[in-house]
């Protein structure tokens, strides 16, 4: 790969470009774990019968795939066996939901702990929890800064959070995507065979979302972002339909403008973009500017998908601390955090 294909790739990863231009205050992010709190909505409740547990499990500064590993040894399975809705950041407090086989003979796992870990609750459940099988997430997260300044960030934040609670934020994959300093981003190969076992998923995931980030930086440039165009498809929010827009008219304007309805980006696999005009070509020029990435999405077997441009942000508040503000918000399933802190904030 040339120095220039190199860096497009890691500026749509790591530093796409902002909606709202410059953030309008600083402030340091994650200090301590505490300091970013994420809790799962899993939109149903446990089925209260079945062949395996839902556990409620609180984990602090801990890896998504280390707690689960503990869990199968727990009750003696593989660790395959454990199902979890989504990986969530190790350098956090996040309260999540995993499933496991019901255990024989009996086990409690109510009140099982371990580092970094602890269950909160248990409920009998007739499946294991899939990838993707939640609502949403809520977050609090806390931004510090010098003594006796919250009140002054928090205020230096406010026409910012107005503008994001009314129009939402651009709905990139975040950094974590990308793992440490980009080190998920696509190797020197386009046959997935080739790719470490351990290494495939997160290199053809980083890989598919460069493309969806590349895509959504261009609209983010041209204010397409935030408004329908002709040829787009168009995605009810929260949910995973889609319909073709023709042709934007005011009925479907105003949708889009009450976050009803949003512009999508493609997700890349095999076969076109089902989009149409000027969205079309402009997903086909991303598609040859980011080759390496598509054709290595193509040979996995993936095929098109898509994904939401716009990321509404619901529940938006800001409570200021004496030194530091707190952020609370909830976002729809795939939704980044980072993808709204980075609007607000230069941590």
């Amino acid at each position: 790969m040339s120095a220039s294909a190199e860096e497009a790739v890691r500026t749509a990863a790591l530093a796409p470009p902002r909606a709202y231009g410059a953030p309008p205050a600083e402030g340091l992010l994650r200090e301590r774990a505490e300091d970013f709190v994420v809790e799962e909505d899993l939109g149903f409740a446990p089925a209260g019968a079945g062949q395996h547990l839902l556990l409620k499990v609180r984990k602090t500064d801990a890896n998504t795939a280390w707690v689960a590993r503990e869990l199968a040894r727990r009750v003696r399975c593989r660790p395959q066996e454990v199902g979890y809705a989504g990986l969530k950041d190790r350098r956090a407090v996040a309260i999540q939901w995993f499933s496991v086989p019901r255990p024989h003979p009996p086990l409690d796992l109510s009140t099982a702990c371990g580092e970094g870990f602890e269950v909160l609750e248990s409920h009998a459940h007739n499946r294991k929890l899939p990838r993707g099988a939640l609502a949403g997430n809520r977050f609090a997260i806390r931004l510090r800064t010098a003594a006796g300044g919250g009140a002054r960030l928090a205020e230096g934040l406010a026409a910012r959070l107005a503008a994001i609670a009314a129009r939402g934020v651009p709905n990139y994959f975040g950094p974590q995507r990308f793992g440490r300093d980009g080190a998920n981003l696509t190797p020197a190969t386009s046959e997935p065979a080739r790719l470490p076992a351990t290494e495939r998923g997160f290199r053809l995931s980083a890989a598919r979302s460069v493309v969806f980030n590349a895509l959504l930086g261009v609209r983010v440039g041209d204010g397409s972002w935030e408004r329908l165009l002709a040829g787009d498809l168009a995605n009810l929010d929260g949910r995973g339909s889609f319909f073709p827009v023709e042709a934007p008219d005011g009925p479907l304007e105003a949708r889009c403008a009450r976050l009803e309805i949003h512009p999508t980006g493609p997700l890349w696999g095999g076969g076109e973009p089902r989009t149409g005009a000027g969205v079309l070509e402009l997903e086909r020029r991303i598609g040859q500017r980011f080759a390496a990435e598509c054709t290595l999405c193509t040979a996995a077997g993936m095929t098109q998908e898509r994904r939401s441009l716009r990321l509404r942000v619901a529940e938006l508040e800001c409570a200021a601390e004496s030194d530091a503000v707190v952020l609370r918000f909830r976002l729809t399933r795939g939704g980044f955090a980072t993808a709204v802190l980075r609007e607000l904030v230069a941590a």
